[in-house]
């Protein structure tokens, strides 16, 4: 974990080590002050972590497009302002040991606030960690992304049997997940991205 973090230093992120979901929990209550507004990424990890709810509790600005009882276009409405917040909570859908991160998105939302909030904190377990960056897209594409489509209850072929079939997985017939991928190789701006790495097992 140590040369994970080191490689970090190279690229400009910081990256953190922490044993537990609840020393996670108090690291981000600690980076985010309470002042500030928070965008989130739809995540598993961080339905695991409960944060949205604690940041929410304690007075933050938190812009939720997963509230009960709004509208679709109030949904939609609160991804742009979130991706815009003065920090964003998002989780990877795989690293690399080299430092590299990778997330993929249906609609871009998730993309958008890593590329446009103030600040990004993205919280990974230790389960998203792989040995190169091929292996981190190839976990994206062909473990995370079946699962995630599962879970939303996307038709695609994966959702099916969980095997990527990309070159058939288009529209009209299917409703794609993997339509915009982003690939972290480093950050310009000093302290702006931060990795929580949690020695637990978290998300897909």
């Amino acid at each position: 974990m140590d040369n994970l973090i080191k490689n970090w230093q190279k690229r400009n992120i910081s990256g953190l080590f922490v044993k537990s979901k609840d020393q996670a929990v108090k690291k981000i209550l600690e980076i985010i002050p309470s002042s500030a507004s928070v965008g989130i990424s739809g995540s598993v990890t961080l339905d695991q972590l409960g944060i949205v709810k604690l940041l929410e509790s304690r007075g933050n600005k938190v812009f939720n497009q997963y509230k009960s009882g709004i509208s679709r276009e109030e949904s939609l409405k609160l991804r742009k302002q979130g991706a815009q917040a003065d920090y964003y909570l998002t989780s990877a859908n795989a690293l690399s040991r080299e430092g590299e991160l990778v997330f993929f998105s249906g609609y871009g939302h998730r993309i958008a606030g890593i590329a446009n909030a103030g600040k990004v904190i993205v919280v990974c377990g230790i389960n998203k960690i792989t040995p190169n960056i091929e292996e981190a897209l190839k976990r994206s594409r062909e473990y995370a992304t079946p699962l995630n489509c599962k879970r939303l209850d996307w038709v695609t072929p994966c959702f099916k049997d969980g095997i990527c079939r990309k070159d058939v997985c288009l529209f009209p017939e299917y409703k794609r997940m993997c339509c915009q991928i982003l690939t972290i190789e480093a950050e310009v701006a000093p302290d702006r991205l931060k990795v929580i790495m949690i020695d637990e097992k978290l998300g897909f």
